[in-house]
């Protein structure tokens, strides 16, 4: 099972101090979190896509080669790819250089944002959301595993005989996750692909994320790609941690209650009851979060936002250190305990490559 953190990458006033931090300031703290993340051993780093203030990771690729170079291990991952306004055949191109920069430590997880001023800005209509995510992903798909593509569709220009470049790393694609919050029609998609499905449950209730994901992993199986236990599923979460939950509660209440994301709204004891937030000690975050399982079922990936509302890099990487020392050590023991044999790990560019070189190998003996 894989632990990692991803950003929205928002610029946003501290709350106890009254300083915002500059767009220079806010994607250098970024990137020191992502080593961070590698350095206290976490397993993944994620960033959204945002096109609009008070964002600032409008191009992760840029971001995600910059941290390439300077990591070893850490999987480099979008927690938001525009399928809806980026045109596919840029996002072949634009992961599969990152993919051999990385030697392979990339994935990418499509999404619809939620941002709606972004489709008219670039061209398209909110209206069409789904039907984008749908056609745009479908090219995607061919464009990384057919050499020459010949496409038309409804929402861009035909392609002729097309090959992008560079091809995907050892012919084998970046693993895909579908990320949604409420949308049936994209658990159904990635079930659809055999691709990963992320429930990013941050504002949600579990009953909620256990509808979805029950039903991506019965699609999943109904298009035959194995049992629902086999499907491939991630989950998001929120934590602020201290010593002692009584410190945690009182420093990080300013910025909940400011947040841009879900301040000014519920309480902060409300979102922590109903939704996976956990503003506590270490021992509560490793409680709350492997209650998950038992709505999810055994998944693959578990990624927490750290970073936003405002919390000063210093804090962050606190965090980040009480998340690597205290909590994950425990998680990866606590979560094996009792998975099936059968419950795959999560993909790895390694793992992908393996598994298309098995399923070469039984097709040759098949032949015989």
């Amino acid at each position: 099972m894989q632990f990692g953190i991803f950003t929205v990458g928002d610029v946003t006033m501290d709350p106890t101090t009254g300083r915002t931090p500059t767009e220079h300031e806010r994607i250098k703290a970024m990137t020191a979190i992502a080593l961070k993340a590698e350095e206290v051993g976490l397993d993944v780093f994620a960033t959204g896509e945002h096109h609009n203030p008070p964002f600032v990771p409008s191009s992760p690729t840029t971001m995600l080669g910059w941290i390439a170079a300077r990591t070893e291990r850490l999987v480099l991952s979008t927690s938001t790819t525009l399928i809806t306004t980026n045109d596919p055949v840029k996002i072949a191109e634009d992961f599969a250089m990152l993919q051999h920069l990385a030697e392979g430590r990339v994935d990418v997880m499509m999404g619809r944002g939620n941002t709606g001023p972004v489709y008219p800005w670039f061209g398209q209509d909110i209206r069409q959301g789904i039907p984008l995510a749908i056609e745009n992903y479908a090219l995607l798909h061919r464009l990384w595993r057919e050499d020459a593509v010949d496409w038309s569709g409804r929402f861009r220009s035909p392609l002729q005989g097309f090959t992008s470049t560079p091809r995907p790393l050892d012919d084998v694609a970046p693993f895909v996750w579908h990320g949604s919050i409420r949308s049936p029609e994209i658990a159904e998609q990635a079930a659809y692909y055999g691709d990963g499905f992320f429930h990013n449950n941050i504002f949600w209730p579990s009953d909620h994320t256990k509808r979805m994901v029950e039903l991506y992993r019965t699609r999943y199986a109904h298009y035959g790609h194995g049992t629902p236990e086999q499907a491939i599923v991630g989950l998001g979460g929120q934590v602020f941690m201290r010593k002692n939950s009584q410190d945690a509660v009182r420093e990080f209440r300013p910025y909940f209650d400011n947040a841009p994301v879900y301040g000014h709204g519920p309480s902060m004891e409300d979102f922590t009851e109903q939704t996976p937030l956990t503003v506590g000690s270490p021992q509560q975050v490793i409680e709350k979060t492997l209650g998950f399982r038992e709505y999810a079922g055994d998944y693959q990936r578990q990624l927490f936002l750290m970073d936003h509302a405002g919390l000063p890099l210093k804090t962050v990487l606190e965090q980040l250190d009480l998340l690597g020392e205290e909590v994950v050590p425990v998680l990866r023991e606590e979560f094996a305990k009792g998975r099936p044999a059968d419950v795959p790990e999560a993909p790895t560019h390694a793992s992908l490559v393996a598994r298309r070189d098995a399923r070469a190998l039984e097709a040759k003996e098949a032949v015989k």
